[in-house]
C-alpha cells in the first residue's frame, strides 16, 4: 500500500508541479454574482403553513421595513414557518483555490451564497490544537481556516444587510464545550446578533416573526449538533433540541426520503413535529469514488437541485413529497452546489413568494472562484482526483 501511495503522488506531482493548497480565508471570499431585481419564480404548489405561533408582532410597515429575507411577505412570518434554503458544507469549495477538491460541496463561498437568498449555512468544525477549524472530515483533506474568521465574514455581511435573518448550523465533530464554541463567536462580534429563546433547552412552537427579529437585531439564529445547552450561552442552541433531521447518507437519487434519521429519541417524524422540532430536509446525494470512499454527486446535480416535481430525485418532489407525509412544509433544507436549479427556487415557492434584492449567480473558472463543474479544467480535475485518491488511501 505504501509503494502504491507513492506512486501516486508522484503522479500528482508530474500531472500538476506544484500539491494541492488548502483552503484559506483568501480563496472562501472569492465569487462572481451579477445584480437582479427579482427571482421570479413559479408560486404554484404547496405553501403550507406550520403548526406554530408567533410572537406577539408590531407591525413591520410602521417599523420601516420593506423586506423581509428578500420578501416583504415574510416579515409578518414565524421563523418556524419559514422554509429556509441551505448551503451544506457551506465553507467547503469545489474551486480554484482549492483546486477542484472532489471533497468540495459548494463552489460559492458563504457570502456569496447569502447574496443568491440562502439563509442557512451549515457547516463542519475540527480541533486543531486549541483551534475551532472548519474542516471536511480530517483538516488533511480540505481546510476552510479558523471558524472564527469565516463568522466575522458573515457577521460582516450582516452588518450590510440589516434585514435579514440567518441561521448557522455546525457540526461539533470533537465533542467541544459550548464555552469554546461561544469564545469565538464572541471573537467575531457575530454573538451581538445572537437570538435567544425564552427557554432554549426544549423545542418550542412559538417562535417570533422575521420581522420581529430584525427590529430587535436579534436575526441570527445558530444550533451546534452535540453540545448541551447553557443559558450562560443563551444565543447557541443545541441542534437535536429543536430540529430533526431526514437522512443524509444517500448514495443514488432514489433514496431521498421524509423518514426521521435523528434524533434518535424521536420515533417518528410526526412524533417530532408534535414535540416542537422543526424538519431539516437533507438533499444532497454521494457518490462512491472508492469502496468507503464518498465525494459529493456533481455528475446529477442538475437533476437533484432541480425545482420540478416529475423526476425522482427532483428537489421540489422531495419538498412536495415531505409536506404531504409531514403535513408541514419543511423549516431547513440542506443542498450541495446551491447554484444548480437553483435550488433557492424551491424554497421561494414553499413560502409562496417572488423574491427581490439579490443577487445571482454566474458560473464561469477565472481562477478565483468557479461557478459550475462543467467549467473547471481537465487539468484542475486531474489533479483533484488524484489527490483525493491518495489521501483515501492514506486513510485506509
Amino acid at each position: 500500500m505504501p509503494s502504491l501511495i507513492s506512486s501516486l503522488a508522484t503522479a500528482l506531482l508530474l500531472v500538476s508541479g506544484i500539491c494541492a493548497i488548502p483552503q484559506g480565508p483568501s480563496g472562501a471570499e472569492s465569487g462572481i454574482v451579477s445584480a437582479v431585481s427579482a427571482a421570479s419564480v413559479s408560486t404554484a404548489g404547496v405553501a403550507v403553513s406550520q403548526a406554530t405561533t408567533a410572537s406577539p408582532s408590531s407591525s413591520n410597515a410602521a417599523s420601516g421595513i420593506s423586506a423581509c429575507n428578500n420578501s416583504p411577505l415574510l416579515c409578518d412570518r414565524a421563523y418556524n414557518n419559514v422554509t429556509h434554503m441551505g448551503a451544506h458544507d457551506s465553507s467547503f469549495l469545489r474551486d480554484a483555490s482549492t483546486s477542484d477538491s472532489l471533497a468540495g460541496n459548494q463552489y460559492f463561498n458563504a457570502t456569496v451564497a447569502l447574496d443568491a437568498g440562502i439563509r442557512l449555512l451549515q457547516a463542519q468544525v475540527h480541533d486543531v490544537n486549541g483551534t475551532l477549524q472548519l474542516c471536511h472530515t480530517s483538516c488533511n483533506l480540505l481546510d476552510a481556516g479558523p471558524l472564527q474568521d469565516w463568522l466575522a465574514k458573515i457577521k460582516f455581511w450582516m452588518d450590510n444587510n440589516p434585514n435579514e435573518v440567518v441561521t448557522i448550523l455546525l457540526v461539533n465533530s470533537d465533542n467541544k464545550l459550548v464555552s469554546d464554541y461561544a469564545a469565538v463567536f464572541e471573537g467575531s462580534g457575530i454573538s451581538t446578533y445572537g437570538y435567544q429563546l425564552s427557554n432554549g433547552s426544549s423545542a418550542s412552537n412559538t417562535w417570533p416573526t422575521l420581522g420581529d427579529m430584525i427590529t430587535s437585531n436579534k436575526r441570527l439564529v445558530t444550533f451546534i449538533a452535540s453540545i448541551d445547552y447553557s443559558p450562560t450561552y443563551p444565543y447557541l442552541l443545541s441542534e437535536f433540541d429543536h430540529v430533526f433531521e431526514t437522512a443524509y447518507n444517500v448514495l443514488s437519487l432514489s433514496g431521498f426520503n421524509c423518514t426521521l434519521d435523528r434524533p434518535k429519541g424521536q420515533g417518528s417524524a410526526g412524533d417530532a413535529i408534535s414535540a416542537g422540532l422543526m424538519p431539516l430536509m437533507n438533499h444532497f446525494a454521494d457518490s462512491l469514488l472508492l469502496q468507503g470512499v464518498q465525494i459529493p454527486d456533481e455528475t446529477d446535480i442538475d437533476i437533484t437541485n432541480s425545482p420540478d416535481t416529475s423526476t425522482t430525485g427532483n428537489l421540489g418532489l422531495h419538498a412536495d413529497t415531505c409536506v404531504k407525509q409531514w403535513g408541514v412544509k419543511p423549516t431547513f433544507i440542506l443542498v450541495d452546489f446551491f447554484d444548480h436549479g437553483p435550488a433557492i427556487d424551491t424554497a421561494d415557492r414553499l413560502n409562496g413568494i417572488t423574491a427581490t434584492g439579490r443577487k445571482s449567480v454566474s458560473g464561469e473558472s477565472n481562477g478565483s472562484t468557479s461557478g459550475a463543474g462543467e467549467n473547471h479544467s481537465p487539468m484542475g480535475m486531474n489533479v483533484a482526483l488524484i489527490a483525493f485518491v491518495v489521501f483515501a488511501l492514506a486513510m485506509i
